[in-house]
């Protein structure tokens, strides 16, 4: 979009010409594009941009088809078919839906098509709403920076390539400090490297924050990511060319399939407090219920929820297999009391080893 809120043709343009000429070069590529909203409120005339998810879904509804529109016209033009793919939180954490979006997507892509991915506004709030900081769920995806990196880690992508209104990642605020210095080369997406990002770009609802939050998940899966800066003319080509522009951030031996869904695909719809953080992490163990120290929130069998030290830090995701209430029961006691109080009995773990992910553990 350009500074007045309308949309900067020119650039979507150059955009279009460097993913054509990557087909044209037999690559295959995905494309998770953002201005629906904007679109829609530029053609409806709303200029305050109210907050309210109603007014922005309504916006979507009229922005998304323009959105294609021109995205259609301009791929055609070229000698090439765009697909239009809206995604919903829903589509990650059903498993089934999960599964089959990348038998959709290569589809598209073996016929040719370029899929253009955009989360369905229209329907889903995951991305509008502002999730209340004392609840324990987490949405698997709020901004197109995750959803571009969901898609590269279940397509398997080589690269993914995010596009903001600065240059890469810097050591500090460029706005703020003259001895900021551009980052080259990020080895992992470390405590550290977190700390470096601040502030949102203007348009959009992400920041560097969410480009960083994409490119741990993105890196995890074994797959290569360059944030750089979408206003210099033709940067697709040149990353593609070989120039060292923006920052690159190196890929990871990836986790395996259903850890990596468990680990950030799927929405968390809560949390348990563990002292076996030892047990889980380097003796590869479940967790039994004499592992756990609090229950918090509310979920069922199969849900998957966040796991955390004594301190409230989370280390590790994992499918259930009690229910919350169940677990309120059983949890601190050892296996043999699940027989006596819970009447349908499951497991003797209440999170077997296979359906847990540790985070910031490609192996685990």
């Amino acid at each position: 979009m350009r500074e007045d809120g309308g949309l900067n043709v020119e650039r979507l343009r150059s955009f279009v010409d460097a993913v054509a000429d990557l087909r044209h070069d037999h690559r295959e590529v995905i494309l998770v594009s953002s201005g629906s909203i904007g679109l829609g409120a530029e053609r409806l005339g709303i200029t305050n941009r109210e907050d309210l998810v109603a007014v922005k879904q309504a916006c979507a509804a009229v922005g998304q088809s323009r959105l294609m529109g021109i995205y259609s016209d301009e791929f055609e033009k070229r000698g090439l078919t765009a697909a239009q793919v809206l995604l919903t939180e829903e589509d990650f954490s059903n498993r089934k839906r999960y599964l089959n979006l990348k038998n959709t997507i290569s589809k598209l892509l073996e016929l040719g098509a370029i899929p253009i991915i955009n989360e369905n506004d229209t329907v889903s709030t995951a991305e509008l709403e502002t999730i209340d900081p004392e609840s324990y769920r987490k949405a698997n995806f709020g901004d197109n920076d995750k959803l571009s990196a969901l898609v590269a880690s279940k397509v398997e992508a080589d690269l993914l390539i995010l596009l903001t209104d600065v240059e890469g990642l810097y050591s500090a605020n460029p706005t703020d400090s003259k001895d900021s210095k551009l980052i080259s080369t990020v080895e992992k997406v470390t405590p550290e490297i977190e700390k470096l990002a601040s502030g949102k770009s203007k348009a959009g609802r992400g920041g560097m924050h969410t480009k960083l939050d994409a490119a741990d998940i993105a890196t995890h899966s074994g797959c290569a990511v360059v944030i750089a800066s979408g206003k210099a003319e033709k940067i697709i080509n040149k990353i593609f060319s070989g120039e060292a522009l923006g920052t690159f951030f190196m890929p990871l031996s990836g986790m395996a399939g259903k850890r990596r869904w468990i680990a950030y695909a799927t929405t968390v719809t809560a949390a348990l407090v563990v002292g076996a953080r030892k047990a889980l992490v380097e003796q590869q163990a479940s967790l039994l219920p004499a592992g756990v120290r609090e229950v918090r929130g509310e979920f069922e069998r199969g849900d998957v929820v966040s796991i955390l030290n004594e301190h409230g830090e989370e280390f590790a995701r994992g499918m259930v297999n009690y229910s919350s209430e169940e677990t309120r029961k059983i949890y601190g006691q050892q296996s043999g009391v699940i027989d006596k109080v819970i009447k349908n009995r499951n497991y003797d773990a209440l999170i077997k080893r296979e359906n847990m992910a540790i985070l910031g553990d490609s192996d685990a």
